[in-house]
């Protein structure tokens, strides 16, 4: 069954954030704001509604800390993991303060509790205590005590600071930023406000319990991580006003690798790399446009080893909902998202680089891929056989001598691919030891290896001490993102046997005749190339590039400054090709933009050219879409007496009107027709758009 996500408006952002881990509870009136798996959102007790606060809007930033509710301000406090600060009213509107966020300072920036006192909310940070006004939303004063604060208390103008070395007492009449003016004291003080909230373990988790003195209740998470609200009578019986509390989200912010399958979004949520192995809860999200659900997940008891850090996946194309996920502790089969087999050294030709007696959690498996004939390969690093086959239909498992393959230094085999056009298996060394581009014929089983230095265009050496991903292009261009920038070898260079990669060389157009090698120097984590064999360029830590089908211009430069992006380092980017979402994994969490290009087609029919929305409504002000085209079609938009309000060519299978006719000007209301030709000229179909102002 084929399944397609619901369309956006072009340049829409969309994030996708975890709301499985409640950490702070704060009661505002009749809102209560929870912060979950650092993700914010609200439930109103009066209409029961729940509204999600995120950078798309309107937060300035993404991995909330700490918040706390200013009752004098009826503002909500939030403090990011970077230190940066917003305020939040009820009403929904966000005023940053990112004075301390941009600070440099060799203190320890980092914020570790709040405390509301009034107007003012104080700080508690690594160095000593910031002092915010929340009404006037500005810092007010800094404490520099030289050691760390973790909590504070406020009674009448005396401050108290809780450290490792004992409590400090000050003044607000004294000179309070000299810190000779702090006092350590034996005093006894109270750190926890009457709305605090209070920490217990109940049934095995933590729990987290505010009480709301407007309704006169008690708010606390549940072990499945929603929310719910009770009353307790003189004989401390339960009384439950609300439950289930919960917005929908994937069960956690880790992405690692994203894959789209008949219209739904995949991932795993693993790490393995030089550095470390994150060991990572064995998660799968999938993301059907609507909601998320999450793969069965199969526990330590029942498999006798650790079910973490899942690493890739791919579907069996001979039957519908048959999925192989590789992770660090061997092959996982699944059908329809329920665990049915692990495949390790037990059972197959998979195996350990490590001696572990008695279990298999190093047996690794960092890509597979199925070919046509629904035979799954996978790559099997750090063991003599890397490369591996197996067929479900004989439960035959096949193994490859190949000793370039052989040995530690080939630590991060990964980002299997098989070509559409040059009939070979693709895949990458991301190891610095021996960075390097692999080519493999699987049908004779002949295997080529290109670097660890590579030549370009110019015969000049390129050393990239990472390959970090592999892709290919609609003109069956294999590119490689690498700690030098993004490289590729030519189709007619693959076809004729040549090693020489291709540095694109962007001109200056500035009258010297010089030119600059595409992103050189920027690290490149992750290349997708969607309809319009524009690529999408995800790097370590400078966002996303958006680059022209001939790579000479940059269409979009997208940064946690100029847009939704969590965090400016790319993970993994995939592209739903009848959409032209891009969705965008970062190390903060997954998040989409709409593009304007989708996969072209064939053949432009009545049945697939489409526009929307259609009809256009008075109150819609963006753009209108038409997708369904073939690649660079003509399309001419014109009145219903064949008046030409508008032309252009198609970007991959996506052509975008802005409502206006050629001199720029909104048109009438009315019935408009799409007519559309081939690139070549031959004449294609007529849709039809209704327009009303």
């Amino acid at each position: 069954m084929s399944f397609t996500m619901a369309k956006a408006a072009i340049g829409e952002w969309t994030a996708y954030m975890a709301y499985g881990d409640i950490t702070d509870i704060e009661p505002a009136g009749n809102t209560i704001y929870v912060l979950s798996s650092g993700s914010l959102f609200s439930y109103n007790v009066n209409d029961q509604n729940v509204t999600i606060y995120n950078k798309v809007y309107p937060l300035n930033d993404t991995g909330i800390a700490h918040t706390a509710w200013c009752n004098s301000s009826k503002r909500l406090v939030i403090i990011y993991n970077n230190q940066n600060i917003d305020l939040l009213g009820n009403n929904g509107k966000v005023t940053n303060i990112n004075d301390y966020y941009n600070k440099s300072m060799t203190d320890d920036k980092t914020v570790y509790n709040i405390t509301i006192s009034g107007n003012h909310a104080y700080l508690c940070t690594g160095f000593g205590i910031l002092k915010i006004n929340v009404k006037d939303a500005e810092i007010s004063d800094t404490y520099n005590l030289g050691m760390k604060v973790i909590d504070c208390a406020i009674d009448g103008n005396m401050i108290y600071a809780k450290t490792s070395n004992g409590v400090y007492a000050g003044n607000t009449s004294d000179n309070l930023p000299d810190r000779n003016n702090w006092k350590i004291t034996s005093a006894p003080v109270s750190f926890n406000d009457a709305n605090d909230i209070t920490i217990s373990n109940a049934n095995g988790y933590t729990e987290y319990i505010a009480y709301d003195n407007t309704n006169k209740c008690y708010w606390s998470n549940q072990k499945d991580g929603k929310l719910q609200g009770y009353k307790l009578d003189d004989g401390n019986t339960k009384t439950i006003i609300a439950q289930d509390i919960k917005p929908d989200g994937p069960a956690s912010n880790k992405f690692y690798r994203l894959y789209i399958n008949n219209g739904k979004l995949y991932a795993v949520a693993g790490l393995w790399s030089q550095e470390t192995d994150g060991n990572y809860s064995g998660e799968v999200h999938v993301w059907d446009g609507n909601s998320w659900t999450e793969f069965e997940q199969p526990t330590a008891e029942v498999l006798g080893h650790n079910y973490v850090d899942l690493l890739c996946m791919d579907f069996d194309p001979l039957k519908e909902g048959h999925v192989m996920v590789g992770a660090k502790s061997g092959l996982y089969e699944f059908q329809d998202g329920k665990f049915i087999k692990c495949h390790n050294g037990s059972n197959s030709l998979l195996s350990s680089p490590f001696d572990l007696p008695g279990g298999y959690d190093y047996t690794i498996v960092t890509s597979v891929k199925y070919d046509d004939t629904g035979c799954l390969w996978a790559l099997n690093p750090l063991v003599g056989n890397t490369i591996k086959s197996f067929t479900s239909a004989d439960n035959q498992w096949k193994e490859y001598q190949h000793q370039d393959l052989s040995g530690t230094s080939n630590y991060n085999l990964q980002k299997l691919l098989i070509s559409k056009r040059n009939g070979k298996m693709w895949f990458v060394n991301n190891f610095y030891q021996a960075s390097s581009l692999f080519s493999y014929d699987y049908v004779n089983d002949i295997l080529d290896g290109y670097g660890a230095d590579m030549v370009n265009q110019d015969g000049a050496k390129v050393t990239a001490d990472y390959i970090f991903c592999t892709t290919e292009d609609k003109r069956g261009n294999i590119w490689i993102g690498t700690s030098a920038g993004p490289l590729y070898i030519t189709a007619n260079d693959i076809s004729y046997g040549s090693k020489t990669f291709t540095q694109h060389k962007v001109p200056r157009n500035d009258g010297t005749n010089y030119a600059d090698y595409l992103l050189s120097g920027v690290e490149v984590r992750a290349i997708a190339v969607d309809g319009g064999n524009r690529k999408w360029i995800g790097t370590g830590n400078n966002g996303v590039f958006l680059i022209s089908d001939d790579c000479n211009t940059q269409i979009h430069h997208f940064t946690t400054d100029n847009s939704a992006l969590p965090s400016n380092i790319i993970i993994d980017i995939a592209i739903d090709e009848v959409t032209g979402r891009v969705f965008i994994a970062t190390d903060r969490g997954l998040c989409s933009y709409t593009s304007d290009a989708t996969e072209p087609t064939e053949n432009m029919t009545k049945d697939n050219v489409t526009a929307y929305p259609n009809p256009v409504t008075p109150d819609y002000t963006g753009q209108i879409t038409i997708i369904g085209l073939s690649n660079d079609a003509s399309v001419k938009i014109v009145t219903a007496n064949g008046t030409l309000v508008n032309e252009g060519r198609s970007t991959g299978g996506t052509y975008i009107w802005d409502g206006c006719d050629l001199s720029g000007k909104r048109v009438a209301s009315g019935v408009y027709m799409v007519e559309t030709a081939t690139s070549n000229g031959s004449k294609g179909t007529v849709c039809k758009i209704a327009l009303i102002r």
